[in-house]
Parts: C-alpha cells; structure tokens; sequence
C-alpha cells in the first residue's frame, strides 16, 4: 500500500497543488482541511482511474468516504 500512498502524493502535489516539493503525510487531511476542493476531487477521480485502474464514483467523492491518503489508498487497493 506504500506505492499507493507515494503514486497518490506525487500525483496529488504535482498536478492537484501544482507545488511537487509538498509533503503530504498520509494521515493528512485533505478534504476536510480545505486542501482539495470540489474542483480538484474531479480531477483526482481522474488520476485514480488512469493511474489505477479503480473507478471513484462521484457520490463517493467527499471526506465521508475518504479524507487522507491512507483512506484513499486503502479503497484503491480493495478495488483493484
């Protein structure tokens, strides 16, 4: 699950926060700390399916389903 996690973070600091130095821990909140917001969950959907191969449906994208990178990478790697 660590590739997961790093894969996410590089993906996430580089294309979502456009600032690739970022360190994301993967415990951070970052949805319901404001990091990401509506605009940027599209986006990762997105880079989840081209880079996973994993779907992350609409209704599932807020801070209930997943919040942090840990969260994230654990509903990748069950789905994949």
């Amino acid at each position: 699950m660590d590739d997961i996690i790093d894969l996410l973070k590089e993906k996430i600091t580089k294309n979502l926060l456009h600032d690739p130095k970022m360190d994301l821990e993967p415990t951070e909140p970052l949805i319901s700390s404001g990091l990401l917001d509506s605009f940027n969950l599209v986006d990762l959907a997105l880079i989840i399916e081209d880079n996973f191969g994993v779907r992350i449906e609409d209704f599932e994208l807020n801070s209930d389903t997943f919040d942090t990178l840990e969260d994230l990478a654990q509903i990748i790697a069950e789905r994949q």
